[in-house]
């Protein structure tokens, strides 16, 4: 669980960088790639 929150976060500041560079398509994937963690972390919760 702590490694998936850091990975999430990880993606979350590669997120910020992404968009404030203007550069869409990298924020996007990785807006999924947080997307990804995020449903990961709350089926590791619900069980």
């Amino acid at each position: 669980m702590k490694t998936l929150n850091q990975q999430y976060n990880a993606a979350k500041k590669k997120a910020t960088e992404f968009m404030q560079k203007g550069q869409i398509s990298a924020y996007l994937k990785a807006l999924a790639e947080m997307n990804n963690y995020k449903t990961l972390m709350t089926s590791i919760v619900a069980n």
